[in-house]
């Protein structure tokens, strides 16, 4: 499953990340990494892109680079 596709129900952690090494970097410094919790708060009106609760910080990041990230969802 992928970033782009998570529901808002719940945690998932970060599997993979299929992007370029710089966009690689920049999800690094932000904190995500493997087996970081991640969760989905809400999208734009646009739907273009989505903000994310990463580390106690809201992230928003692009569909475009959501859909190269691999998730998988936390048992509740």
């Amino acid at each position: 499953m992928y970033l782009n596709n998570i529901k808002n129900n719940g945690y998932y952690t970060v599997d993979k990340i299929k992007l370029d090494e710089k966009n690689k970097r920049r999800l690094y410094d932000i904190g995500l990494v493997k087996d970081t919790k991640i969760k989905l708060l809400f999208s734009s009106p646009s739907k273009k892109i989505k903000a994310y609760l990463i580390r106690d910080s809201i992230i928003a990041i692009r569909n475009n680079d959501a859909s190269k990230i691999e998730v998988k969802k936390l048992n509740d």
